[in-house]
């Protein structure tokens, strides 16, 4: 038989007296005065990458003004094909190979082969929280992304947690083929370097975008010379041509990202694109 035992005494099970009450907030006084002694003792923790000018998007929110946004849907069509520098896509430069390297960039495949076995079957990743970024727009391969892992690899790196998983589409779903890493927008190349090695993949980045405004998704159909005015693959490359046709500039649209395709057989095609087949 359990027997009640009696409360322990302590300041907090006492009755409120005037007296113990002032005891009471000068306890917490001192603790408070302690927690932020000890708060402007410690360093501040890496503050997250700023936030992007209006009109821009990071990876983490994988969009622009629809989930189907042409401009954000054509930076995926941009990166299906062999990806080089161009006036709306920026390459890191490939480095000289440096003694542990190859083995560095061997152990993230590695490592992300495992995590990968996971998601073979796609709708594991759909219960896992990742979400198909444009389904509407066809495309040869899809971004299925994470915004938790988008919001983690603003601050770290880890290889078994890609933002993206990349699945081609089938008669029966989709397959998974590969992932993304992506890094903060403002990472320097000793910082991309230090997560995969330059002299074994190139990062890249989506710049200088013209779109049209907000509510006008009509104007993506405008041409000249036979070339489409806006998007990634759009002839304006500068904030003053886009002015000059009432559009929307913008720098940089997500952050750096690094496509991993581990079941290549080709080690050039490992940390290279998926060409059209």
């Amino acid at each position: 038989m359990i027997q009640n035992r009696p409360e322990p005494d302590t300041l907090m099970s006492r009755p409120r007296t005037p007296r113990r009450r002032s005891a009471h907030y000068a306890l917490c006084a001192i603790l408070a005065l302690a927690l932020t002694a000890r708060a402007q003792a410690t360093p501040p923790a890496p503050s997250a990458p700023p936030a992007p000018p209006a009109g821009q998007e990071d990876m983490a929110g994988m969009k622009m003004d629809a989930p189907d946004d042409p401009a954000a849907a054509g930076v995926h069509q941009q990166m299906e094909g062999e990806m080089m520098d161009s006036p709306h896509m920026r390459m890191t430069p490939e480095r000289a190979m440096q003694p542990g390297d190859q083995a560095r960039a061997d152990s993230i495949v590695a490592q992300l082969k495992v995590a990968l076995k996971r998601y073979a079957d796609y709708h594991v990743a759909l219960a896992d929280g990742f979400t198909i970024f444009a389904p509407k727009v066809p495309q040869k391969v899809y971004h299925f992304s994470n915004f938790h892992s988008a919001i983690y690899s603003a601050f770290t790196f880890d290889a078994k947690s890609p933002t993206s998983l990349l699945y081609k589409k089938t008669p029966d779903g989709y397959e998974l083929v590969g992932a993304m890493y992506t890094a903060p927008r403002n990472a320097t190349m000793d910082e991309l370097d230090s997560r995969v090695p330059l002299s074994v993949a190139h990062w890249h980045v989506h710049v200088n975008l013209c779109v049209p405004p907000r509510g006008e998704s009509k104007r993506w159909l405008e041409s000249e010379n036979g070339k489409p005015l806006f998007g990634p693959k759009g002839s304006i490359t500068t904030k003053a041509d886009c002015d000059a046709v009432g559009g929307r500039f913008i720098p940089q649209l997500f952050g750096w990202m690094v496509h991993v395709n581990p079941y290549e057989a080709d080690p050039r095609m490992v940390w290279g694109t998926h060409h059209d087949d």
